[in-house]
């Protein structure tokens, strides 16, 4: 079954384009982990809330939220910091949070019994550990995560360098997408059967901080050091800025050559982060259109750059954008072991059947348990599982991961930080340094990281109806 939603989006916002043709250092054999400079503690409430999402002639949205907000408080430091967060959960219901992209002490990482339990409803717990590297990150719960995150629980969790690179501003977009009914009430159809084993669940309005977005205030002849973090479920943006060359300066936190995106298309897989470099180079009184086209048939505007009366500059700062490199470790790709991960399941797919909870199980049984994905032949039902794979501390290794799927999954890592080698054997341009890694159907993809960080790390897929559905293992490092 198909479902099909009429909320705000319809009329005011769809703007569909025409036929969518417009269309602390890391050491081996293991992380060092010492208290850097202790700096304030943060605190955070997850918690319901009303949020003014969809704007006027709508009422408020109701959300969870940390501290009321969505996003959450932006958390700022600088690297090398000393982070605690204290926690209060004002939920009817168990929660975590995840510190996604930042490499953590196993009992920080957020994820529930590896090896902490849940903070309960009334419970506090503080999270406690380094900033190691700077870059873009944030923060969400991973427990029931298909619902928590889409009911608003993310935030913003910004490391910035040391001598960081010149910019007029500094500016982070968290971008999300709703699935609204037409009273901008949240749809509460969480983990239905199609989006669990079609492509998750995609929403009608899209988002930056919380807001349906119309304009973004600009200044002819600045540079904006844009942030780009995508918060949703399921979706993948692909963004174009219209009569504007931005430069991408780091991939998941990590710098990489700045270089323009391919195609001109900036694509943000969920829980995977961008930075550009955008230089305004319109005139006072411009408008250019930002469009999401990665789904080309279904392409809209997300918002506007609206440029304001004056201009800061003529011509655009002449300053370098490269980012220091971050200390993470460079696998000995002559030394590594060598592993391979398939994926499977989903409609469509070849998939017959899979483990589930030790016992062989048809794929039609799968799917009445609300299963339709598996890692190496093996469904997970829950977060406490035997790992797929143990690599020895300290160890470089290489994954070779075949999605043999008709949908796109990026797989995120934790703990860890890894290369991406090749692309269908194609070596990459950039060997980019990500913690989540998108892959397109039938794609073939090679990673590679030194594992440094002991413990039981999850691997999963970050389309969140994907989790939930089975696409979630464990690598043990040990």
């Amino acid at each position: 079954m198909r479902y099909s939603f009429s909320g705000p989006l319809v009329g005011r916002r769809r703007l569909l384009l025409a036929g969518g043709a417009a269309t602390a250092a890391a050491l081996s054999p293991g992380l060092v982990w010492s208290a850097g400079a202790a700096g304030p503690v943060h605190r955070l409430k997850p918690g319901p809330g009303q949020v003014k999402l969809v704007g006027d002639g709508y009422p408020e949205t109701a959300v969870w939220a940390y501290d009321g907000l969505v996003p959450g408080p932006e958390i700022r430091v600088r690297q090398g910091d000393r982070l605690r967060i204290e926690v209060t959960n004002a939920l009817a219901e168990e929660t975590t949070v995840h510190w996604h992209g930042m490499r953590v002490p196993n009992g920080m990482d957020g994820v529930p019994h590896m090896p902490r339990p849940p903070i309960g409803p009334g419970e506090t717990f503080t999270y406690e550990f380094d900033a190691l590297d700077a870059g873009t990150f944030w923060y969400h719960p991973h427990i029931r995560s298909h619902e928590q995150v889409e009911r608003g629980l993310y935030g913003a969790l910004i490391v910035e360098e040391r001598e960081p690179i010149q910019v007029d501003r500094d500016v982070t977009w968290v971008l999300d997408d709703w699935r609204l009914e037409a009273d901008a009430s949240i749809s509460g159809d969480f983990g239905n059967f199609h989006d669990l084993s079609h492509n998750g669940r995609l929403g009608n309005t899209p988002s930056i901080n919380g807001r349906l977005p119309d304009a973004f205030p600009a200044q002819a002849g600045e540079r904006i050091r844009l942030r780009l973090i995508n918060a949703a479920n399921a979706r993948i943006f692909g963004l174009r800025f219209q009569d504007h060359q931005p430069r991408i300066i780091a991939i998941d936190g990590h710098p990489v050559e700045p270089h323009e995106p391919e195609d001109g298309q900036v694509v943000l897989a969920p829980a995977m982060r961008i930075d550009l470099i955008l230089d305004m180079i319109g005139s006072p009184g411009d408008r250019a259109t930002v469009v999401d086209e990665f789904y080309p048939r279904l392409a809209y505007r997300l918002v506007d750059l609206a440029y304001g009366p004056e201009r800061l500059r003529d011509q655009p700062m002449d300053t370098p954008i490269a980012l220091p490199a971050n200390p993470v470790p460079e696998p000995d790709l002559a030394a590594a072991v060598r592993h391979e991960v398939v994926l499977g399941g989903g409609m469509m797919g070849s998939m017959t059947g899979a483990m589930l909870d030790g016992k062989p199980l048809d794929i039609r049984t799968m799917m009445r348990q609300g299963m339709a994905w598996a890692i190496n032949g093996t469904a997970s039902s829950g977060h406490v599982m035997e790992p797929i794979l143990t690599l020895e501390q300290g160890r470089s290794c290489v994954i070779a991961m075949a999605n043999d799927t008709a949908w796109h999954h990026p797989m995120h890592l934790h703990g860890h930080t890894f290369r991406v080698l090749s692309r269908n054997g194609k070596p990459t341009r950039f060997r980019e340094w990500q913690d989540t890694v998108l892959l397109s159907p039938k794609e073939r993809v090679e990673i590679a990281f030194v594992a440094d960080n002991p413990g039981d790390w999850m691997f999963h897929c970050h389309i969140l109806e994907h989790q939930s559905a089975g696409m979630m293992s464990t690598i043990r490092v040990a």
